[in-house]
C-alpha cells in the first residue's frame, strides 16, 4: 500500500538499504571517474560517509531525531569532495524537517530543496555536469508537480526520473564526461542512493554482498597496572554527547563561549561541537562528576564515554597522545607515505594524518586532531584537492575561529609552505601569511601508471602508460617514466626562472633510480638545484615540487 507519510524508522531502513544500493555498486561507480589515477574515488568516499551516518544514528520514530543522528554522522565522516557535497545535502535535508516527526508530501520536497542548495553552498565554485545539478534539477523539475496528496512512492519515482535524465546529460554539461563516453560518477552515485531507498518502500531489501568493515576493537587494558599504590594525574578522557532540552528544570541560556569557559576550570583538551541543540564534548579532566554536574543543567546525555587515562599511561608508559606544550600556533598536515610522515613531523608538524591511498581524509580524523594540539590557532595544510572541503567542514563543525585552511594541493606545496614557515616567530599571523606565500607559484609535477584508459582533448592514454601531470592536469604519456617527467618539467611556466626542484620518491621506485633521474634533471637544468627526498607514497611513483 503506498505511503503517504513515513516515520523515523521507515526512513531509517530506507537509508541502509540506500546504502546497501550504493555499496553493491561502489566499484562500478569508482569506474566511472574518468581520471586514471585512483586518488580517492567517489564511489568509496560516498560508502564511506554514507555508512557512518547510517552507524552514527539513533533508531526513532521522530523522522527529525533519527535525521539529526545521520546527519552529524555523514558531516564528521565525510571523505572526499563527493562525500563532503552528499554530507552537505542530508545535512540541509535534516534542517529543513528537524521539527517533523513524520515525513508527508509537502516535508520530502521542502528537504530536497534545502538539501540541495546547502550541498551548492558547501562549494565555493559550483560545476554544473555534476552530483550538483542532479540533486537540483531532480527536484526542481517537479516541485510544482507534487500535492498533499502525493505519496512518498511516486515523489521519489518523479525524482529519481528526472535525475537520470539530468545524469543522461551531464556528458554535454561537461566536456571532460563527453570524451570519456560517461556520465558523472558522483551523480550517480547519489542516484543508486534513492534508488535503494525508493526499493525499500515496495519491499525489496538489498542485502550487502559483504559486511563492511567494522573498526577493530581496542585491547583490553591490564587493570593490574593501576592499583592502590598508584599516583592519578592524567585523570579521565571524557567524551558525551549532551542534548539540551527546553524543559523548565534545564538552563536556557546556553552559549558556546561561556560552556567551553565554564570547562576550562574542570580540565583540558577541550573540543565542543555544536550542533543545533546538539553539543558534543571532549574534555579530559581530574573530576568527571563535576562535568557531568555542569551539563546536566542544559540537558541530558545520548552517549557518554569515560576512561582512565592513567591505565593507558602505566601500560604504554604514555597516554595515547602525548600532551604537548601551548603554543601561539599547531600545524596539521595530511601526507602519505612513512617517508613523508617522518619529513613533516621533523619539519615541525605538530599532527601529521596518514591520508591513505585511495581513502581520503574524514572531517572527524581533522576535528580528533584539533583536539590534540594546544595552540592560539590552527593550520591545515590538507595537501591534496579531494581533502580540502572535508578540512574545511571539519573547521566548521568545530566552531573555532583560529583554524585556517590553507588550500595546498599537494604535499609539494605543503613542504614548500612548511620551510616558509618561522616556528621561532610568536606572531601566528605572520606564520601564517608566510606558509600562504610558500604555495604560491609553486608547481607539481606526479608521475604514475595509468590505472585506467583515459582521454580528454589531444591527451589520452591506456592502462598501464606512463603518464605525468603538471597540478592535476596530464601533460606527458608515454613508455619511458623519466621522459614524461623531463616533458612536463618543460611545460612549467617560466620554467627557465625556476631554481628549486624537490622530488620524493615513492614507495614502489628503487633508490638507484633517483642517480639516473639526477643525471637526467641536471644536464636538462645545470642551474637548478635538485634534493630528492625518500617520501614512501602510494599512488604516485614522483612527486615533484618546483620553485
Amino acid at each position: 500500500m503506498p505511503n503517504k507519510r513515513i516515520n523515523g524508522i521507515h526512513l531509517e531502513k530506507m537509508m541502509k538499504n540506500g546504502l546497501a544500493a550504493l555499496q553493491r555498486r561502489e566499484q562500478e561507480v569508482n569506474r566511472l571517474n574518468v581520471f586514471p589515477v585512483p586518488d580517492g574515488d567517489t564511489g568509496t568516499n560516498m560508502v564511506l560517509t554514507l555508512l557512518n551516518g547510517v552507524r552514527y544514528a539513533t533508531s526513532s520514530e521522530d523522522c527529525g531525531v533519527y535525521l539529526r543522528g545521520l546527519s552529524d554522522g555523514m558531516l564528521l565522516g565525510a571523505r572526499g569532495n563527493s562525500g563532503v557535497i552528499l554530507s552537505q545535502f542530508f545535512h540541509g535535508f535534516a534542517v529543513e524537517t528537524a521539527r517533523s516527526p513524520i515525513i508527508g508530501p509537502g516535508e520530502l520536497r521542502a528537504g530536497l530543496i534545502r538539501g540541495y542548495r546547502a550541498a551548492y553552498d558547501a562549494v565555493v565554485h559550483p560545476v554544473e555536469g555534476t552530483i550538483l545539478s542532479v540533486m537540483r534539477e531532480g527536484i526542481e523539475h517537479i516541485r510544482s508537480q507534487i500535492t498533499r496528496t502525493s505519496t512518498i512512492e511516486s515523489i521519489l519515482s518523479m525524482y529519481i526520473a528526472e535525475m537520470r535524465k539530468t545524469l543522461s546529460f551531464t556528458p554535454e554539461m561537461l566536456s571532460v564526461l563527453k570524451e570519456a563516453g560517461v556520465v558523472d560518477s558522483g551523480a550517480y552515485g547519489f542516484i543508486l542512493i534513492f534508488e535503494g531507498m525508493l526499493k525499500c518502500l515496495y519491499g525489496e531489501v538489498i542485502d550487502l554482498a559483504e559486511q563492511p568493515e567494522q573498526p577493530s576493537e581496542k585491547p583490553l587494558v591490564d587493570l593490574s597496572l593501576f592499583n592502590e599504590h598508584s599516583a592519578f594525574t592524567d585523570g579521565y578522557c571524557t567524551e558525551f554527547i549532551l542534548q539540551r532540552l527546553v524543559h523548565p528544570r534545564y538552563r536556557q541560556d546556553f552559549s558556546r563561549d561561556s560552556f567551553i569557559s565554564e570547562l576550562k576550570f574542570f580540565g583540558n583538551s577541550i573540543v565542543v561541537v555544536v550542533d543545533g541543540t546538539r553539543v558534543k564534548v571532549h574534555i579530559h579532566t581530574l573530576y568527571p562528576a563535576k562535568v557531568i554536574a555542569f551539563a546536566q543543567q542544559y540537558g541530558e546525555f545520548l552517549t557518554f564515554k569515560i576512561e582512565n587515562m592513567q591505565v593507558q599511561h602505566n601500560e604504554h608508559d604514555r597516554i595515547a597522545a602525548p600532551k604537548k606544550e601551548h603554543k601561539p600556533l599547531a600545524v596539521i598536515a595530511v601526507v602519505n607515505g612513512e617517508g613523508m610522515k617522518e619529513l613533516f613531523s621533523r619539519f615541525g608538524c605538530d599532527i601529521v594524518i596518514d591520508g591513505g591511498t585511495t581513502m581520503n581524509t574524514s572531517s572527524a580524523e581533522f576535528v580528533d586532531a584539533f583536539s590534540e594540539v594546544d595552540a592560539d590557532r590552527i593550520v591545515i595544510l590538507p595537501n591534496n584537492p579531494n581533502v580540502i572541503l572535508a578540512a574545511k567542514q571539519a573547521a566548521q563543525l568545530s566552531k573555532r575561529r583560529d583554524i585556517t585552511v590553507i588550500e595546498s594541493k599537494s604535499v609539494a606545496q605543503g613542504y614548500f609552505a612548511m620551510a616558509m614557515d618561522l616556528p621561532d616567530s610568536d606572531d601566528a599571523s605572520f606564520r601564517v601569511s608566510q606558509m600562504e606565500s610558500g604555495i604560491r607559484d609553486i608547481a607539481t609535477i606526479s608521475q604514475t601508471v595509468a590505472s585506467r584508459d583515459y582521454s580528454y582533448h589531444e591527451i589520452s592514454c591506456r592502462r598501464g602508460d606512463e603518464i605525468a601531470l603538471l597540478d592535476g592536469e596530464i601533460v606527458s604519456v608515454g613508455s619511458d617514466y623519466a621522459k614524461t617527467i623531463l616533458d612536463t618539467l618543460a611545460a612549467v611556466p617560466a620554467i627557465e626562472e625556476k631554481e628549486t626542484c624537490v622530488i620524493f620518491r615513492g614507495a614502489r621506485v628503487p633508490a638507484e633510480r633517483e642517480e639516473q633521474l639526477f643525471e637526467l634533471l641536471s644536464a636538462q637544468y645545470p642551474l637548478m638545484d635538485f634534493e630528492f627526498i625518500d617520501g614512501g607514497q602510494e599512488i604516485y611513483h614522483w612527486i615533484v615540487g618546483v620553485a
